[in-house]
């Protein structure tokens, strides 16, 4: 496979559209068009995971967080971008997702809600466009003798899809008015003389993508020679993109019982906590990695918990005061559980390449007791 291939496949996992507009997401390192038949799955691209890829013939890294953040303005060996460099000079490619896979459903934030046990989780902010597009609402207004006529050229152009339905709209009559000035070439009336028409408001849904197209066929059909119409674009607070979830729990559930299910599904071996520890957790809140700023949401919304990677100090003492039990995994750990999902998902797409997590991606500290 090439790359552009897989990252054709990564798209339907998470749709690169969600990323946050600071993020650098896609193809960061290398050649659309290289052929792939080793990839290694990481959350961070070190010196380390480098040095593995290359000892399992790696040809594509997908990473989580991203190479490269910044603008390079030179790549050398022994500069801070070496990774880069090695990465260049090993001929290894670089696919990262990370806010994307953030934002997606199924994606690393609904991996946590599922940990926690919340139901039908809602994200809490820093919100996406949906990757599949805007709706809109076309209106436009038809003399009734050419409603059929008109309706059909712009529910076959691609309008009326809503659901499991197609040919949706909504018609009703009413008397529309005009006066055709010098110039004009009325299909109905007079120049000069005010008409009175009897005519159909008719209204439908059209996808964003398809909207060029449905007003031209719309005009086309029309026998107006200047159709009167309006398009506006729908809000839908129902199926929105952003970081983190928050929700009521399936069955309530003690901060301790959470704890357990934290440590089975993603291996961390050490939290920390603000708040009260013995607390009956029924509405709760997550975000992976470093989500500080959404706290204040999660203490509006007057959840019992928040779940995330790492907080602030003036966010901790923010929870604190506000009585919200908090979890902090650290932050690659609160994200690193999800490359076991995301191996199943990218090998059910691309099952003539072979996909290895990283051994060597791990988390940057080491927590001792003193």
């Amino acid at each position: 496979m090439k790359v552009r291939e897989i990252g054709a496949a990564i798209e339907k996992i998470a749709p690169l559209k969600l990323a946050q507009d600071w993020d650098n997401v896609g193809l960061l390192v290398g050649d659309l068009e290289k052929n792939v038949k080793n990839v290694l799955l990481t959350i961070d691209v070190t010196g380390d995971v480098v040095a593995e890829a290359r000892r399992l013939k790696t040809d594509l890294i997908i990473s989580y967080h991203p190479v490269i953040w910044d603008g390079l303005k030179k790549i050398t060996s022994d500069g801070p971008e070496v990774v880069v460099y090695e990465l260049i000079r090993s001929g290894i490619a670089v696919f990262s997702m990370h806010t994307a896979l953030d934002s997606a459903v199924g994606g690393v934030n609904d991996g946590l809600a599922e940990i926690v046990g919340i139901r039908d989780g809602k994200p809490i902010g820093d919100y996406a466009d949906n990757p599949a597009g805007d709706n809109y609402k076309l209106v436009t207004f038809i003399p009734i003798e050419s409603v059929a006529e008109v309706s059909n050229a712009i529910l076959a152009a691609g309008a009326g899809a809503i659901g499991n339905y197609s040919h949706c709209g909504f018609a009703v009559g009413g008397i529309g008015t005009f006066l055709p000035l010098q110039g004009a070439r009325p299909a109905v009336g007079k120049k000069g003389r005010l008409e009175h028409v009897s005519e159909v408001r008719f209204e439908t849904i059209v996808p964003a993508e398809k909207l060029e197209g449905v007003i031209a066929a719309m005009k086309r059909a029309h026998p107006y020679e200047t159709p009167a119409f309006d398009c506006f674009k729908l809000y839908d607070g129902q199926n929105r993109f952003g970081l983190g979830r928050i929700g009521r729990l399936a069955q309530p559930l003690r901060v301790r019982q959470i704890v357990e299910r934290i440590k089975k599904h993603t291996g961390a071996k050490a939290i920390g906590i603000i708040g009260d520890e013995k607390r009956l957790v029924k509405r709760a809140a997550v975000c992976a990695g470093s989500c500080g700023k959404i706290i204040n949401l999660v203490i509006a919304a007057k959840a019992d918990l928040y779940l995330t990677g790492e907080l602030k100090h003036h966010q901790a003492l923010a929870a604190q005061e506000a009585g919200l039990t908090c979890i902090c995994l650290s932050h690659s750990v609160s994200e690193r559980f999800i490359l076991r999902k995301l191996a199943k998902q990218l090998q059910s797409q691309t099952k003539q390449i072979t996909i290895k997590i990283s051994k060597k991606d791990t988390d940057p500290f080491r927590w001792k007791n003193l």
